[in-house]
């Protein structure tokens, strides 16, 4: 039989450690299964059933980009330019990157410092 499973090991800062830990505690899941289902869920742009801890997809095709589902969303209506097609991509994208800076903003993770030239992590050079 041949060994499918391999090893990965990375560093995460303690506070995002106990962070995954609460939340795969709370779904009932292992650290590494949820590390992986986060990792999955995020190179594919699925959302993670909670239930099963596998990302959610209706495509049968494994590893079909969602870029290509979205793109078919953006045209079903209508048709668009290039620059139309990219823009309405690109604002979920934007809207998800505001939300997430104001939450991590927040939290006291993240400050912006505009004579800094923008956002930085808390604790470095942001005065």
């Amino acid at each position: 039989m041949v060994d499918t499973e391999a090893t990965v090991r990375m560093k995460v800062p303690s506070y995002q450690r106990e962070e995954w830990r609460a939340h795969a505690d709370e779904l009932g899941m292992s650290q590494s299964e949820f590390v992986r289902s986060m990792v999955q869920a995020g190179r594919h742009g699925f959302d993670l059933d909670t239930e099963t801890g596998e990302p959610r997809s209706d495509d049968a095709t494994p590893g079909v980009d969602d870029l290509e589902t979205r793109v078919l969303d953006v045209l079903d209506e209508e048709s668009r330019s290039w620059d139309e097609i990219v823009g309405a991509l690109t604002k979920d994208l934007e809207d998800r990157l505001e939300t997430t800076l104001q939450r991590l903003q927040r939290e006291g993770r993240v400050q912006y410092n505009g004579r800094r030239g923008g956002y930085a992590v808390t604790g470095t050079d942001v005065d």
